[in-house]
C-alpha cells in the first residue's frame, strides 16, 4: 500500500465514496456517513481505526435510538468501499455488527420487583390497546387448540402443537405489557401554547448541528416508547441526557471519540 493511501483521512475517504454515488444515493447516505466521520474526527487516519472501535459504533447507534439496522447498513457500505478500493487493508465493515440482544424485547422483571417506566398518556393507551388485541389473538389460539384436540392422535398433532406455542407466546407478551402498565408513571402532557422553558419528557425538539447545520427532530420519551422511525428517542440516550433540563437556544455537547459534537436547541414544542 502506498504512503498516500496509508495517510488518507476519514474525511477524504468519505468524500471519495460519496463522489461515486448518484445524487439520489448520496442524499440517502451522506448524512449518516458524515456522522460516522465526525464521531472519530475528519482528520483521523483511516488506517488507525481499530476493529474494537468499529464494533463499538454499533453500540453508539443503539444508545442514540436511531434507526439501528438501517444506519448500520449505510455505514457498513462506506466501510466496505474503503476495502474494495484499497483505501484500507482491513475489512472494517465486518466488525460493524448489531449488538446481541439489541433487537430483543427486554425481559420481564422478576416477581416482586418492577422497573418504573415513564409513559405519555398516549403511550399508556396504546399499550392498553395492544393488550386487548393480544388477548383476542389468544382467544383465537385457544379455539384452534380445542379444534385440533378433537383429533385423538396426539403423537403427531402438528396443528395442536402450533396452537399451544402461539398461545404461550401471546400469554408471555400479555404478561410483559401488563407489568409495564402496572409500573408506569404517566408523564403530564403540556397544553398547547403553554411555555416550555426547558426540555422535559414528552417534548418535541429541533436541534441544529453546529458543525454541519443539519437539523435533527426528536421527541424525548421514556425507554419503553422509543420509536426511531418517528424520531422518538430515550431520555437516557446520549442526546437525551444532554438536552433534558436545557432551555431553548442553549448549546449542548455530546461526548464522542473525536471530542464533542455541539448542538443548539432551536425549538421546544409539545
Amino acid at each position: 500500500m502506498s504512503d498516500s493511501i496509508q495517510d488518507i483521512t476519514l474525511g477524504e475517504a468519505a468524500n471519495r465514496f460519496l463522489a461515486g454515488l448518484s445524487a439520489e444515493e448520496r442524499g440517502q447516505i451522506q448524512s449518516e456517513v458524515y456522522k460516522f466521520v465526525r464521531w472519530y474526527g475528519w482528520g483521523r487516519l483511516l488506517s488507525s481505526l481499530s476493529a474494537p472501535e468499529i464494533a463499538n459504533y454499533a453500540e453508539r447507534l443503539s444508545l442514540s435510538d436511531t434507526e439501528y439496522m438501517k444506519k448500520l447498513e449505510l455505514v457498513r457500505a462506506f466501510l466496505a468501499y474503503t476495502k474494495k478500493e484499497g483505501l484500507s487493508q482491513n475489512s472494517l465493515a465486518t466488525h460493524l455488527k448489531a449488538k446481541k440482544g439489541k433487537t430483543k424485547l427486554q425481559s420481564i422483571p422478576k416477581q416482586g420487583w418492577r422497573e418504573s417506566t415513564s409513559l405519555t398518556q398516549k403511550g399508556y393507551s396504546k399499550l392498553a390497546a395492544d393488550i386487548e388485541v393480544l388477548k383476542n389473538r389468544r382467544s383465537q389460539a385457544i379455539k384452534e387448540m380445542s379444534k385440533a384436540a378433537a383429533d385423538k392422535d396426539f403423537r403427531e398433532n402438528a396443528p395442536l402443537q402450533a396452537a399451544k406455542e402461539e398461545r404461550d407466546h401471546l400469554e408471555g407478551r400479555i404478561r410483559g405489557l401488563e407489568e409495564i402498565l402496572k409500573a408506569a408513571v404517566i408523564i403530564k402532557e403540556k397544553e398547547e401554547g403553554e411555555p416550555t422553558p426547558r426540555v422535559n419528557l414528552g417534548d418535541r425538539i429541533v436541534l441544529r448541528d453546529l458543525a454541519s447545520g443539519e437539523e435533527l427532530h426528536y421527541m424525548i420519551v421514556g425507554a419503553r416508547e422509543v420509536d426511531p422511525a418517528k424520531g422518538k428517542i430515550s431520555n437516557v440516550s446520549p442526546i437525551g441526557k444532554a438536552v433534558i433540563g436545557q432551555a431553548q437556544g442553549k448549546v449542548v455537547e455530546v461526548v464522542v471519540p473525536a471530542g464533542k459534537l455541539r448542538y443548539q436547541i432551536d425549538k421546544i414544542e409539545h
